[in-house]
């Protein structure tokens, strides 16, 4: 039995879409903070079962018969690590044989802001003595994508990545992944640096959005102070701004760059190209 935790989430949904081209449904179990919010798992015949990260109970029941895990990591920066340490402590308890959890690319030396949690997070895992693999996930392109259709209508991408080199690929290629190991065998043990086949900055980015849309498209560089104040300018939330000025800071300093092509590696085929990503975000804007 495969238990996969957010799996309501943009990358849970697609991790178990991946697991049901090999996995039979009933051996598969969409841990959620909402079962309502599942129902369309349910449709599939997949398992149900709520599942709060502050509740440990649910973890308990969630786990119940589990044999891997998959942890998705929280969406909630700056209580992510006592959640996961729930979750891995009802892994423990529910003696699966592994625990895989989706981290941040080289989260052992990054310089991005959102590192340490993972970094704390790994340290525990490690602790635990559950066997487990980490997923050290690098950017996806829909980080970047999926803003350009209001990028086009602007004429510019605004960031601070300056002229750093981002080796992104999409959602989807990280969930296969995640499929890959959770329902095949040997990666107990491993630490997985997954990034894109290829790389690019944020003007290159710009000329492909130009491109595809037949529309001028300049990358504007800002410092990052300006860049949050900007990010605060268009509503988000003071930490969302926080984490996607830090982000780009760190990606001017090569923090979102690897070629080491393990990603494509583990799924069997070439990631996902930004050009693709590109026009699935234009046909969507």
């Amino acid at each position: 039995m495969i238990v996969v935790t957010g799996a309501t989430g943009q990358l849970g949904r697609l991790v178990i879409a991946a697991l049901l081209k090999t996995v039979p449904a009933a051996n598969i179990v969409a841990a959620v903070r909402s079962p309502e919010k599942a129902a369309d798992l349910a449709a599939l015949g997949v398992q149900v079962r709520r599942a709060d990260y502050t509740d440990a109970a649910s973890l308990n029941a969630a786990l119940q018969g589990a044999e891997k895990v998959l942890l998705i990591s929280s969406s909630e920066i700056g209580s992510r690590l006592a959640q996961h340490r729930a979750v891995i402590d009802a892994a423990k308890r529910a003696n699966v044989k592994l625990l895989a959890y989706t981290s941040v690319l080289r989260a052992d030396s990054s310089t991005l802001g959102l590192a340490a949690e993972h970094q704390q997070t790994e340290q525990a895992i490690k602790d635990s003595g559950v066997p487990a693999t980490i997923l050290r996930n690098g950017w996806y392109h829909e980080n970047y994508t999926a803003g350009l259709p209001t990028a086009v209508a602007n004429g510019a991408i605004v960031g601070s990545a300056g002229d750093g080199r981002i080796s992104s690929a999409a959602r989807s290629d990280y969930a296969e992944a995640a499929a890959a190991v959770l329902s095949g065998s040997g990666h107990a043990g491993k630490t997985y640096e997954l990034a894109g086949d290829g790389a690019y900055t944020l003007s290159e980015l710009a000329a492909e959005a130009a491109r595809q849309s037949g529309k001028p498209v300049e990358y504007r560089n800002i410092p990052e102070a300006d860049y949050k104040t900007a990010l605060l300018g268009f509503g988000l939330p003071e930490v969302i701004a926080v984490l996607l000025s830090d982000s780009d800071a760190a990606a001017a300093k090569g923090a979102l760059f690897d070629d080491g092509r393990q990603l494509s590696a583990l799924i069997g085929r070439p990631t996902t190209s930004l050009s693709a990503s590109v026009e699935t975000a234009l046909s969507k804007g």
